[in-house]
């Protein structure tokens, strides 16, 4: 049975810290989120998003995009039970369901960036990226925080990481793709040019499977 995390003083928590890592392995992490302050349910990732994390000793920044994601009750001999209460009732006169229940996530790790003393024109800090596993992943309870915008675009540059979201096995492969190009195809405002680069990467790739090529393709509308 795991436990919840132990919760600290929260002033000092950026907005994008949004879980700690529980387990970890050379492809993926398993991460669960922090409770929130105030009596809700932790905010679950969606799927395809994407989040990242450290490891310490390398300093690099691991990169990984949510594959499965859920909320069970921490103690895991009993089952939740539907008690027909809104939101606000639960909050009223059912509180510690709150305490009780716990949202975790995992990770596919798509790879990495190094730190470098590279700045780019809005003052931010960029490193190299690598898409292929890191030698180390994340650490266990190191801090997990969703990607910010620019950091999305500029991993996605490049669009190697298809190749290893092909071959999840813990979700829907086609779906999880589609996902991802949905949201970075939002981010990059529409761009085509961008958006044709991934499909002649996925016609390589699935080039002897076109049925899965034009599945995942359906899936990306904006």
């Amino acid at each position: 049975m795991r436990l919840p995390l132990p919760q600290f003083a929260t002033d000092s928590r950026r907005p994008d810290h949004i879980a700690e890592v529980i387990e970890t392995s050379t492809t993926q992490f398993l991460a669960q989120c922090l409770e929130p302050e105030t009596l809700s349910f932790p905010v679950m990732p969606p799927f395809g998003s994407w989040v990242k994390s450290l490891d310490e000793e390398s300093g690099n920044k691991i990169l990984g995009i949510v594959t499965y994601a859920t909320t069970t009750p921490i103690d895991s001999v009993h089952r939740a039970r539907a008690l027909g209460l809104s939101l606000s009732d639960l909050r009223e006169q059912q509180p510690q369901i709150f305490a009780m229940l716990k949202t975790e996530f995992r990770a596919a790790i798509v790879g990495f960036e190094t730190s470098q003393n590279m700045v780019n024109g809005n003052g931010q800090n960029l490193g190299k990226i690598y898409q292929f596993l890191p030698p180390r992943p994340p650490q266990i309870h190191q801090a997990v925080y969703q990607c910010q915008p620019t950091e999305i675009v500029y991993f996605s540059e490049q669009v190697e990481f298809l190749r290893i979201l092909l071959q999840v096995k813990e979700a829907p492969s086609e779906a999880l793709i589609a996902a991802a190009i949905r949201e970075i195809y939002l981010l990059r405002k529409a761009d085509r040019d961008w958006l044709v680069k991934v499909g002649r990467t996925l016609s390589i790739l699935l080039k002897d499977d076109y049925d899965r090529l034009q599945y995942i393709l359906s899936q990306v509308t904006l």
